[in-house]
């Protein structure tokens, strides 16, 4: 009878063991940011689409209208059990080019309670371009639901 007691008490104590790590949440990294060294390589109203591709490289997404845009982004998902990912942190970096190719201002944006936040910026002009892009692109968090994916 001590053996079997034995082997019910590690078996509980393993189930144990396995129920807890079940609970731990996993996080994933998507996209790709520059960091502010990286950046700080690259001359606003100097560099142009080819050394900022050879300084930093390319893109994940451009510009959707004009192209005169680069977007960099990263995002951050937390897995926990059995519930859907969930979007806990995104940074976007955005180059913007003028009609000659040649860098015209570098934002950084990040989220901060849901809302879009001007982390950093270099401009040379006072229009910044793009901001409808990057509205849509953070206006999606949070809209979606475990429900609608059935």
């Amino acid at each position: 009878m001590s053996g079997l007691l034995r082997i019910v008490r590690l078996l509980t104590a393993i189930a144990a063991v396995g129920a807890l790590t079940a609970c731990t949440a996993i996080y994933r990294n998507h996209g790709y940011v520059p960091d502010d060294e990286a950046l700080g390589q690259i001359v606003v109203g100097l560099d142009t689409r080819t050394t900022v591709a050879s300084s930093i490289g390319q893109p994940g997404t451009a510009g959707l209208l004009t192209g005169s845009s680069w977007y960099y982004v990263q995002s951050q998902f937390r897995h926990f059990s059995y519930n859907a990912p969930r979007e806990v942190q995104r940074e976007v970096v955005a180059v913007s080019f003028d009609k000659d190719g040649v860098v015209e201002n570098i934002e950084r944006f990040g989220l901060e309670n849901g809302n879009v936040v001007v982390l950093s910026r270099r401009v040379t002009d006072t229009n910044i371009k793009g901001v409808s892009f990057l509205r849509q692109l953070f206006g999606n968090l949070g809209k979606f639901s475990a429900a609608q994916f059935k």
